[in-house]
């Protein structure tokens, strides 16, 4: 029986894929990208070698985060919002988070598939990426790859999230600016949607407002801007506008780039954006500090041996879900 030599898997070191990434080579940028998001512990190391030497390299890229109700259209938006991007000579990076299903942890990744136009052309990169149960509407490692993006060289980085919900606020915390994607007749979910995600909305567009739905979507639109009206202000010299929009016809896109270019050049002016990167990072640093001291609970010797123990007390009565946490966290900090 014959014996086929398997060729060995590429496998770059870190000087490679930074000088790579530097070069603005996009099948580099994504080995990085799977690099950081791998759950393998040789990977980790690495990563934080690359993505440290990146950090260095900052080119003041616009990050847009896009989140709307399901249905909205959101790929489809992006896909219009990046091709007049493109035209206006930018290079865009896209991060389209894909939710992952809870019983088999599995994404469909299928954003590149719908953004083809985009994904056809050579100043656009598209990353699809499985959410991973990660709360907020991102990735667990989101905020990392908008760093290798930058680092790239990429003038605009756009994260479309999961969709509208409760932690969905957390891409606030890692973009510059927050569109938020609406359905016609979508006014009455005003009260469904929660008073976060409103609340840090840089602008609303009202998507497919072509044909039929003319009418309704000018309702839909006095409804959002009363609503807006009625919360703080989320920046002192922005005001949020609500704008009516269509993919298909190309109404109303020109309108929203240009409304994200104004916000960009006085936030510039009132030197908000410097402020706004640092108070990222910070949030980037407590983030991974969680993720650590979580990961580092979990692992304890201590806490795994009264792991069982504690939790079956807790469900049989014997223990409160309190005194149980507390156990947890003796074993894992032994009072002294």
């Amino acid at each position: 029986m014959k014996s086929h030599n398997l060729k060995p898997r590429y496998d770059p070191d870190v000087d490679t894929i930074v000088s790579g990434i530097m070069k603005g080579e996009r099948h580099i940028l994504s080995r990085a990208i799977t690099l950081i998001e791998s759950q393998r512990a040789e990977d980790e190391q690495k990563a934080h070698e690359i993505l440290d030497r990146c950090l260095a390299k900052k080119n003041g890229a616009i990050r847009i985060g896009i989140t709307g109700s399901p249905g909205a259209g959101k790929s489809t938006f992006i896909e219009a919002l990046g091709e007049e991007i493109i035209n206006q000579g930018l290079r865009l990076a896209v991060l389209a988070i894909d939710p992952s299903s809870k019983q088999s942890k599995g994404s469909i990744l299928g954003d590149k598939a719908r953004m083809e136009r985009l994904a056809g052309r050579k100043e656009a990169f598209i990353r699809p990426t499985a959410s991973s149960g990660c709360l907020g509407g991102t990735s667990p490692k989101t905020h990392e790859a908008i760093l290798l993006c930058e680092a790239a060289g990429y003038d605009v980085i756009m994260v479309e999230t999961v969709g509208v919900g409760q932690s969905e606020v957390a891409v606030d915390t890692m973009v510059d600016f927050i569109l938020l994607l609406m359905l016609p007749g979508s006014g009455d979910e005003l009260q469904g949607i929660k008073r976060g995600i409103m609340e840090i909305a840089d602008a609303v567009a009202i998507t497919k407002t072509d044909g039929d739905q003319a009418g309704i979507a000018a309702i839909s639109r006095a409804e959002f801007e009363a609503a807006i009206r009625m919360l703080p202000p989320k920046h002192p010299f922005w005001q949020p506008q609500v704008f009516l929009t269509s993919a298909i016809t190309g109404t109303g896109i020109r309108e929203v780039w240009q409304n994200i270019s104004a916000y960009f050049a006085l936030m510039r002016k009132h030197n908000t954006l410097e402020e706004l990167r640092r108070q990222q990072l910070k949030s980037l640093l407590y983030t991974l500090l969680e993720e650590r001291l979580k990961r580092a609970f979990f692992s304890n010797a201590e806490v795994i041996g009264s792991k069982e123990s504690v939790e079956q007390k807790v469900l049989s009565g014997q223990l409160s879900p309190f005194s149980g946490a507390n156990a947890l966290m003796e074993a894992f900090i032994p009072r002294r």
